[in-house]
C-alpha cells in the first residue's frame, strides 16, 4: 500500500516531479531525462495505472484520497499529501482536480509493430499544440481508430495537458513515433495502407468519396497553421477535404480529426 506522507514545504526535494508544470521547456527536459510523465485527476490517474504504467509517486489533497483509495492500496509508491495551496505553489497552477501522479514511461513500440494489425490509423504531422494532440487521440479512440502515428516533431502525447485532454486515451490507443519524416508516408504505403491526406487544396475530393470502399486507411493530418507539408501531400495516395459552408476555409485540426475519423469509421 502507498505510504501517506504529509508535506508542508514547497521546496521539499521529494516534490521535484511536480514542480513548475506550466514551464513546458523545463518539463520536456525533466520528463525525457527522468523517463516520467504526469497524470492529473482521479479518472486519468486511475486509467494510467490500470493501463500498466508504474507510479513513481502521488500528490494529493487530503479530500481526494478516498476517490483513489483502491489505487493507493495496490501501489508501493509514496503518496505525498499536501494542502491545495501548497500544491499550487509547487505546480504553478490550481490543481482543481485534486490529484496528480508521476508515472514511469513504457518503451514505445516501433512503427511496424503498431500498424501490423491495424486497419485504420491516424497520422499527425508536426502538430505542436498538446491540446490538439490530446483531442486527436480522444477522437481516434472514440471512433474505433486502431493506432496513432506521430511525425518526429509532433508534441508529446504523454505531456500532462495532452493526457488530460485525451482523458487517458493515450494510455490505451497504440501509438508510435516515426524516425524518418521524409519517407514517412512511403512507410505506411509499404505496410498496405491507402494514405489519405486531409487538405483544403482545390484538387481534393470529398472525404466520404475518398475513403469509400477502402480497406486499410492512414489518415494524414497536418500542423495547426500551414497544414500538411507539400512533401506529404504529394506522397499521399488521395487528397481529401471535409466539405464546408461557403466562406469557411478550414477547421481546427482537433475538430477536423474528429470529423474525419467519423467518416473513415463509417466507410
Amino acid at each position: 500500500m502507498a505510504e501517506l506522507i504529509e508535506l508542508d514545504d514547497a521546496g521539499d526535494p521529494r516534490l521535484a516531479d511536480y514542480r513548475d508544470l506550466r514551464d513546458v521547456q523545463l518539463r520536456r527536459h525533466l520528463e525525457a531525462e527522468q523517463g516520467l510523465f504526469l497524470a492529473e485527476g482521479e479518472k486519468v490517474v486511475r486509467r494510467a495505472v490500470e493501463a500498466g504504467y508504474e507510479p513513481r509517486s502521488f500528490l494529493m489533497a487530503l479530500r481526494w484520497l478516498p476517490g483513489l483509495e483502491d489505487v493507493l492500496e495496490r501501489s508501493a509508491a509514496p503518496c505525498y499529501v499536501v494542502t491545495e495551496s501548497l500544491a499550487e505553489q509547487v505546480t504553478g497552477f490550481h490543481v482543481h482536480r485534486g490529484a496528480l501522479a508521476s508515472l514511469k514511461r513504457l518503451p514505445l513500440p516501433s512503427l511496424p509493430e503498431v500498424v501490423a494489425d491495424a486497419r485504420t490509423v491516424v497520422v499527425l504531422e508536426d502538430i505542436v499544440d498538446h491540446t490538439n494532440v490530446g483531442a486527436a487521440f480522444r477522437s481516434a479512440a472514440a471512433l474505433d481508430v486502431d493506432a496513432v502515428v506521430l511525425s518526429p516533431r509532433c508534441a508529446d502525447p504523454l505531456y500532462r495537458r495532452s493526457v488530460k485532454v485525451a482523458m487517458g486515451a493515450v494510455f490505451h490507443l497504440p501509438w508510435a513515433r516515426m524516425h524518418d519524416w521524409y519517407d514517412g508516408v512511403g512507410q505506411l504505403s509499404a505496410a498496405g495502407f491507402t494514405t489519405v491526406a486531409l487538405t483544403t487544396g482545390p484538387d481534393a475530393v470529398d472525404i466520404e468519396k475518398a475513403v469509400a470502399g477502402l480497406d486499410k486507411v492512414a489518415l494524414l493530418l497536418g500542423s495547426e497553421g500551414p497544414g500538411l507539408s507539400e512533401r506529404w501531400q504529394r506522397s499521399a495516395d488521395v487528397r481529401a477535404v471535409i466539405p464546408m459552408a461557403a466562406g469557411i476555409d478550414s477547421l481546427n485540426v482537433a475538430a477536423a480529426s474528429a470529423v474525419a475519423c467519423y467518416v473513415v469509421a463509417r466507410r
